[in-house]
């Protein structure tokens, strides 16, 4: 990367981009395989990634929020880039409570953005996030907090497929002979629900939901569920018949072809809206 204005190099680390930008004092965009980054003055002030749940599913589902809350912010600050700061002014959810809540849901979706530490796919200078301003955290403290958590799962089960793939149980204990975090985590394991699907369910925190999904497959009670491998035939299907495509249930469905990180996040949106 050159500038702030620049353009990026695809084979340099998030990390390494992150860090330049907030030397520059960037504003804008960083854009990953797995999310965005928004930066203001080259710290990171949101973080979205299409697979944690965002901040309005753990506000709605913990209900600290109701939903016509949520959509009634986005509806009037929302283009002004001014949602957080709609929710407290109009007394639907205390200042603190918001801090908090985003927070979490910055570093949930930090540590599927960074920790891999996959390339940089471009920078938009200037692009805010319709959330607002709400509390900054310097680059360096969220890459050291998406290497902490790396590390701490890794001790715990060191196979990285629990976090995105579905999840199956495997016989064992009865979920109510665990600790009774970890047994309502092990009762929404169906064979469909990824980790943050299943975080969603519970209105938790993604990486807690991890920590516990983690110690699931450590003591041998879950595993990731294997993709189906396409039916051989005779024949060859012509180059232009596309492959059938299966929507996940759930509150926010994922395509099953992975999108840009923007694509995904809209599709989320748009599917929000189609349930109202």
């Amino acid at each position: 990367m050159t500038t702030p204005t620049g353009t990026l190099r695809t084979d340099e680390p998030a990390s390494a981009v992150l860090g330049t930008l907030a030397e520059q004092g960037a504003t804008g965009a960083l854009s990953t395989e797995t999310g965005i980054v928004y930066l203001a003055a080259g710290h990171v002030v949101h973080v979205e990634s299409a697979v944690t749940p965002d901040l309005g599913d753990l506000l709605t589902h913990s209900g600290a929020l109701a939903p016509d809350g949520w959509w009634e912010a986005i509806d009037q600050a929302g283009r002004r880039c001014r949602v957080g700061r709609q929710l407290v002014d109009s007394g639907h959810l205390a200042a603190g409570a918001l801090e908090l809540c985003h927070l979490g849901a910055l570093f949930d979706a930090a540590y599927f953005v960074l920790a891999h530490d996959g390339p940089a796919l471009r920078f938009r200078p200037g692009a805010a996030h319709w959330l607002g301003a709400v509390r900054s955290v310097p680059v360096e403290t969220v890459l050291r907090e998406s290497r902490r958590r790396r590390e701490l799962l890794h001790r715990i089960w060191p196979e990285p497929s629990v976090d995105r793939a579905p999840l199956a149980r495997v016989p064992g204990p009865d979920a109510a002979d665990l600790p009774a975090r970890r047994g309502r985590t092990l009762a929404q394991v169906d064979g469909v629900r990824t980790a943050a699907q299943i975080a969603t369910a519970l209105a938790c925190r993604t990486f807690h939901t991890l920590v516990e999904l983690r110690r699931l497959a450590a003591a041998g009670l879950v595993t990731p569920v294997a993709p189906l491998l396409p039916v051989p035939t005779s024949a060859p299907a012509p180059a232009s018949a596309p492959a059938p495509v299966f929507a996940e249930p759930g509150p926010s469905p994922r395509p099953a072809a992975p999108d840009e990180p923007e694509t995904a996040l809209l599709r989320r949106l748009l599917h929000a809206l189609e349930a109202l």
